[in-house]
């Protein structure tokens, strides 16, 4: 009778630690549909956050003058069709590389610490001529003013003779993709610091006026109507560079075309 008992106990606490065990897995359940609701929450409210975040940062920017605002004023020298490139290297030169980036994209600045040597040995050499293309995609993906500003200031030194320098300034220093630092006029003023004889008064006024930001604007127009397929976009002689993924671009492949289309 005593084992019967025995028996009748063990069976009595294994099946309450059973039902323990269920409620505890129910339990564990119930807790992590609740912070999966939270979560979700979490990220839609900020998501409706970072939309009306959006929506008032382009009103701003309508506000006070940004993009497309006021006339079209061209930097000192722009070239080709509406005057919407900033050329550096010399004319003469048989190879044009076309280059539409954005000094907030960080495949932007990949291209140009891999090809920033390259290009400016053979412009020096008289071999190629750059026309580069400002535009503002990751403003209008993320929201800020850094890439419109940073154009903007970039234009400003065209207009002072100091574009190469600053631009290449500019791409070494780009901050995170998420980081609108160059929204600030006083970061694109302290940088023009680093290229002698850039930061004047008549720098300043053109940076902090924002004077070519409707001449950006139309840029980044021109930018969406060729249907590119992002940036960098880079064209040598009107070929898209790395339009081949079968026979990738190297800066050597790149020095050696052009170096074959001068003797051509």
């Amino acid at each position: 009778m005593s084992e019967k008992n025995d028996g009748a106990n063990r069976d009595a606490k294994r099946s309450a630690r059973e039902r323990l065990q269920v409620e505890r897995e129910r339990e564990r359940g119930r807790e992590k549909r609740r912070r999966t609701l939270l979560v979700t929450a979490a990220v839609v409210g900020v998501l409706g956050l970072a939309a009306v975040v959006g929506v008032i940062a382009a009103n701003a920017g309508k506000d006070d003058g940004g993009a497309g605002a006021g006339p079209v004023v061209a930097p000192s020298g722009a070239v080709g069709k509406d005057a919407l490139a900033i050329q550096t290297g010399q004319d003469p030169a048989k190879s044009t590389l076309t280059v539409w980036e954005d000094f907030r994209c960080p495949a932007c600045k990949s291209f140009e610490n891999n090809y920033r040597a390259v290009v400016h040995e053979l412009e020096n050499k008289g071999l190629l001529k750059a026309e580069y293309h400002l535009v503002t995609l990751i403003d209008n993906n993320m929201g800020g003013s850094g890439s419109l500003k940073a154009a903007n200031a970039a234009a400003c030194a065209q207009d002072a003779g100091k574009f190469s320098p600053y631009h290449d300034v500019l791409f070494v220093n780009q901050p995170s993709e998420v980081d609108d630092a160059y929204g600030k006029d006083a970061r694109l003023l302290e940088l023009a610091g680093k290229v002698p004889g850039l930061d004047t008064d008549e720098f300043r006024a053109c940076v902090e006026k924002g004077t070519h930001n409707s001449w950006v604007a139309k840029s980044y127009d021109a930018f969406k109507a060729g249907n590119f397929r992002g940036t960098p976009t880079v064209l040598l002689n009107g070929k898209d560079i790395f339009a081949d993924q079968a026979n990738p671009m190297t800066p050597q492949k790149l020095k050696a075309a052009v170096e074959q289309a001068a003797k051509g």
